[in-house]
């Protein structure tokens, strides 16, 4: 019962593979409707036949019903019969749309509903004969007719009045076990193409394996339809087994598929016996399907499916071997005296295989950013049908790689944002020709790495914040005093302040900033930030930006006052010992560095963090120049640059809560606490407007 448990469980994650090959193909129809890649065509086909015969292996028949009948429609594409339209693409995403839910609850182990899956197969089942290319004439179709040399050939008469034969060995591998495959599943499919004789070869000189069993079946089949169709039914097994097809009695070849390859026509060989044709005897054919000598299959990836938990286990592990890595090597520095040179090479070498397999284990739970993305375009859509707005959906940089925690906390927040997009930044089709823009508007999700980070964007072309009526409503609630004096970068920012909202963004759907607050909150959680860049009449994006992973770090070690603090090396530009010269004071408690000719504001830490006045450095601060999320560039002064290493991050939000300017929290090579500044937060934190009062107020993000 386990092992069947285990076979369906790996059922429900090939089907997201299934799925994310429909939708990719989906997506390129979507893109080029005119010229469709037959190949792009025929993997849509292959991934909703094998979620067919998946579903069916396990009784699963709401998704066998419904996949069968995508797969129909999907055929008579393939087969040239359907012609694609932006109508009948829309039905397309819609059944990818509802599959997907029939498998959540399949997976869920709960009834879908029944009503849906009807109208559902209805709306397909309307598609077939619609949208066909003109009849063509068919007075005339060529036919090969074999010609026995010296020997007298069959009438006209009797061409194609013969039933051709099959003859098919299939001898499976445990691999195909492995994958969920069922090899009776199969003989079913091939039986509704006409009679099917099965026999079964046992090897009784080898010891019996559950799990791999020593069974070659043996097949005759009688049926008239293309041998192509026949091999499409084995496609998915036919990697893990020995297999071979030969048809015999055959009046008429067999006419290839419309959307076959050139080559493997021209791969079907036709063999005939030549002593009994001289001898006058009449046989027909043999037409060997290609295996190996066609198309040879792409190597696979041979991969283990693992628990996450497990995962994460070996990450932590890894963590732990990193700090003492540390441990060793401060330990050793303090006894510089006594350490060979061999004991330092071999520590350095430690170093490096640390790193090695941290980058390693990390790579195990990155996963490309996909998945998420097409989950995304449903949302897309099914809110621009809500809201009756045309809008088109664009997606960059899906492969890029990050942790597999954080794309599975994404999912509330971009849901947030994107149906904000459709819902308020993107105007009406009347709207949009009134202000000069093309009728359908657009928004382009992206993700990139940059500067040590991911950076996930989401960008609508509509009107931009209406900064005015934020500014207002604002006011009124309460939220700044109405001599406040704003930016328009602090305008933005009050979109993510708790119970912000304005009257006319409030629908059935979204609010532009109602919740925005909660999705600001979530992306700190991950160490993460969130940014709003919007030019009113033009658009706005949403900017996140995170860590590469939840674990490891490479910092710069410094110490202010008493305290030791890590900066993340992946924000350092220099670090300058200043001259007295090139200090300048702005204001009373303001003060810039001339640097590389720009002024750059100097941020003391030991005043952000209360360290000052502990202890005063003898030769004065070292400043650290850093660059933010925007580009902006910024001094950190420290007293003390004390190392630069790899640290494990100790989340402070799951442990203790949020705490002002700290990202989190590493354990160093001493055993001492610090702190993982957050640096963002820190430069936003210069930016003060003045109150009523006249007292500086600082507004963060």
């Amino acid at each position: 019962m386990s092992s069947l448990i285990e076979l369906r469980e790996i059922f429900f994650q090939e089907c997201e593979e299934q799925l994310e090959d429909l939708t990719d193909g989906l997506n390129a129809l979507d893109a080029a409707p005119e010229d469709a890649d037959p190949d792009q065509i025929n993997s849509m086909f292959r991934a909703v036949h094998s979620i067919k015969g998946g579903a069916a292996s396990f009784s699963l028949d709401a998704i066998a019903e419904f996949a069968h009948e995508y797969e129909a429609i999907l055929d008579e594409l393939r087969s040239g019969k359907l012609v694609i339209t932006r109508e009948i693409l829309a039905v397309f995403y819609r059944a990818a749309d509802h599959l997907a839910d029939l498998i959540s609850c399949g997976a869920a182990g709960t009834d879908p509903d029944p009503d849906a899956l009807t109208r559902q197969i209805s709306e397909i089942e309307s598609l077939s004969g619609t949208g066909l290319k003109p009849a063509q004439t068919d007075d005339f179709l060529a036919a090969f007719v074999p010609l026995a040399m010296g020997a007298e050939g069959p009438a006209p008469a009797d061409v194609g009045m013969k039933i051709p034969h099959f003859d098919i060995t299939f001898a499976p591998t445990a691999e195909l076990y492995a994958n969920g495959h069922e090899p009776a599943h199969l003989f079913r499919e091939l039986e509704s193409f006409g009679p099917l004789k099965v026999n079964v070869e046992l090897d009784i000189n080898a010891a019996w394996d559950q799990s791999d069993p020593a069974v070659t079946w043996h097949l005759n089949l009688a049926t008239d339809r293309p041998e192509n169709e026949i091999r499409e039914i084995f496609e998915f097994a036919e990697p893990y087994a020995n297999f071979q097809i030969l048809c015999s009695q055959r009046a008429n070849p067999v006419l290839p598929h419309p959307m076959a390859a050139a080559d493997d026509m021209a791969a079907v060989e036709t063999v005939a016996d030549t002593d009994q044709l001289g001898s006058g005897e009449t046989e027909s054919p043999i037409v060997i399907l290609p295996n190996q000598t066609s198309k040879p299959h792409a190597p696979r990836k041979s991969t283990v499916r693992v628990d996450l938990d497990q995962v994460d286990e070996l990450i932590n592990l890894v963590g732990e071997l990193v700090i003492t890595q540390s441990v060793m090597s401060q330990s050793l520095t303090e006894h510089s005296g006594v350490v060979s040179r061999k004991v330092a090479a071999t520590l350095d070498d430690f170093k490096s295989l640390t790193r090695t397999i941290q980058e390693g284990i990390m790579a195990i739970r990155a996963q490309s950013v996909k998945p998420l993305f097409q989950r995304m375009a449903r949302i897309v859509r099914e809110t621009a049908q809500v809201a009756g707005k045309e809008v088109r959906f664009n997606v960059e940089g899906e492969d890029t790689e990050v942790d597999r925690i954080m794309i599975e906390r994404l999912v509330d927040s971009l849901t947030h944002i994107l149906r904000n997009a459709v819902d308020h930044g993107v105007e009406t089709g009347p709207h949009r020709v009134q202000a000069g823009k093309e009728e359908a508007g657009s928004i382009t999700l992206s993700a990139a790495h940059r500067s040590g980070r991911v950076v996930i964007e989401v960008t609508d072309d509509g009107a931009g914040v209406r900064r005015d009526k934020v500014l207002a409503s604002a006011i009124a609630k309460g939220l700044i005093p109405k001599t406040a004096q704003l930016s328009d970068g602090e305008i933005d920012r009050l979109l993510f302040m708790p119970g912000f909202s304005t009257v006319e963004a409030v629908t059935n759907l979204s609010g532009r900033g109602v919740g925005m607050d909660v999705v600001n909150s979530e992306i700190r959680r991950l160490g993460g930030r969130v940014a709003i860049i919007s030019s009113p009449g033009e658009g706005t994006t949403i900017s996140i930006s995170l860590p590469l992973t939840l674990a490891v770090l490479d910092g710069m070690i410094v110490d202010v006052g008493d305290e030791s603090l890590v900066v993340p090396i992946s924000t350092i530009v220099e670090t300058i010992r200043p001259d007295a010269s090139k200090i300048h004071q702005i204001g009373p408690s303001s003060r810039m560095i001339a640097a590389r000719d720009m002024m750059v504001p100097i941020i003391e830490l030991g005043q952000v963090f209360g360290y000052e006045g502990r202890s005063a450095p003898p030769n004065g601060h070292i400043l650290i120049v850093v660059e933010d999320e925007k580009g902006e560039h910024f001094a950190l002064a420290v007293d003390q640059i004390r190392d630069q290493r790899q640290v494990v991050i100790k989340s402070l939000e799951s442990n203790y809560g949020h705490v002002p300017f700290v990202a989190a929290a590493t354990i160093l090579g001493d055993g001492q606490i610090a702190l993982i500044i957050d640096l963002d937060e820190i430069t936003h934190g210069i930016s003060s407007t003045t109150s009523a009062s006249g007292t500086h107020k600082r507004a963060y993000a």
